[in-house]
């Protein structure tokens, strides 16, 4: 697909989402009439006060429910707080539209690439939800009055404030984009899906997951964690990075089964499996359904694969946590959208290695072309 078709499709994808998510904010005004916490309960109220409150202008909000920031609205700092959520509505379109529009054009909703394309721009959304919240952050920090106090670890919270609400607004945005991109789309100008080779495939695949494993497995084992959050120092207002260094590094968290039960520990250490496997099936894929192997895809493309990952497995742990009877039910999606950060590093980091991989092996066996003897 030419970047002029695909423009039509992204751009179309990055003013949705920005409009999907400014009405998000705004019906946070909802949840403080007297009749919605004896309709949803307490519990549920707080949590979606929780989702929408990064997304809403009005600094009320914030009296009971914090927007990643730890700060409520000051009145005197009103106009940074409005200064910093424009900057973070147009950091979303700017970085989504830009993200959809690499995507669309290296992986364009035709010939059997629908399903890939779909899910990679699932995926981008809530990356560019969380950047856009790690560009406006220092703004609605400010607007606190309190910019310089602990401002590394508030950093940290607004970064990751996005929530679940990005994540079911990127798939709304998905399916609309994918259905705009098909209809552009022409299949005359688009190849075909292109065959791999498959050992040079399944390498790069394997080696782009094991980039992933070690922030699964590695450093997000407890006593590691504890070491990278603590590993680092600062002073004055640079103090205290653990926070902002464990965000960007560590994609879950895990111990040894003494602290629980061994069924239960081994059910969650399954679905950590999975994520790998779902990073390994993505990358093994994702070569066949670009239509030119670049770097920039493949980066992207590994981003998207480990978010897809990510979100599986915090899909999965949703019946194994149970925590229904006691929270409510708006409390099963709590943890969507959590360590975007560390899944955009390690995901850049695993489709850098499967692109050089691939160009690497690729060298290697192709033929060397023979002179011709001259007659």
């Amino acid at each position: 697909m030419t970047y002029r078709r695909a423009a039509i499709p992204a751009l179309t994808g990055a003013v949705l989402i920005t409009l999907l998510l400014w009405w998000a904010g705004a019906s946070a005004h909802v949840l403080q009439l007297q009749g919605a916490t004896r309709v949803l309960g307490i519990e549920s109220v707080l949590e979606l006060r929780r989702w929408l409150a990064p997304w809403a202008y009005d600094p009320s909000v914030l009296t009971s429910a914090g927007d990643g920031t730890g700060v409520i609205g000051t009145p005197d700092y009103s106009d940074l707080r409005r200064t910093g959520m424009q900057i973070r509505f147009v950091a979303l379109f700017v970085l989504y539209g830009a993200g959809a529009l690499l995507l669309l054009r290296r992986m364009p909703p035709s010939h059997g690439r629908t399903p890939g394309t779909l899910l990679a721009l699932w995926a981008w959304g809530p990356v560019a939800g969380t950047l856009a919240a790690a560009v406006s952050a220092p703004w609605l920090i400010a607007s606190g009055g309190q910019g310089g106090y602990r401002f590394l670890p508030r950093l940290a919270a607004g970064i990751e404030s996005s929530g679940p609400v990005a994540v079911l607004v990127a798939l709304l945005t998905a399916g609309l984009t994918v259905l705009v991109g098909r209809v552009v789309a022409k299949d005359g100008e688009t190849p075909p899906r292109s065959p791999v080779p498959a050992r040079p495939a399944r390498l790069a695949a394997s080696l782009g997951t094991a980039v992933v494993a070690v922030s699964l497995l590695v450093l997000s084992y407890d006593r590691v964690a504890a070491r990278v959050h603590t590993a680092f120092s600062g002073s004055g207002r640079l103090s205290e990075p653990g926070d902002l260094l464990r965000q960007w590094l560590i994609l879950g968290g895990w111990t040894g089964p003494g602290s629980t039960g061994f069924g239960d520990w081994l059910a969650y250490r399954l679905v950590d499996v999975l994520m790998l496997a779902v990073v390994w099936w993505a990358l093994r894929l994702l070569p066949g359904l670009l239509t030119r192997v670049t770097f920039p895809a493949m980066a992207v493309g590994g981003v998207c694969a480990t978010v897809l990952a990510l979100l599986a497995g915090q899909i999965l742990r949703i019946p194994l946590d149970d925590t229904l009877s006691v929270w409510g039910p708006t409390h099963f999606l709590a943890t969507l959208g959590t360590h975007i950060p560390a899944a955009l590093t390690f995901g850049t980091l695993a489709g850098t290695v499967s692109y050089a991989t691939l160009r690497l092996t690729s060298e290697r066996t192709t033929p060397t072309p023979q002179p011709v003897p001259a007659a």
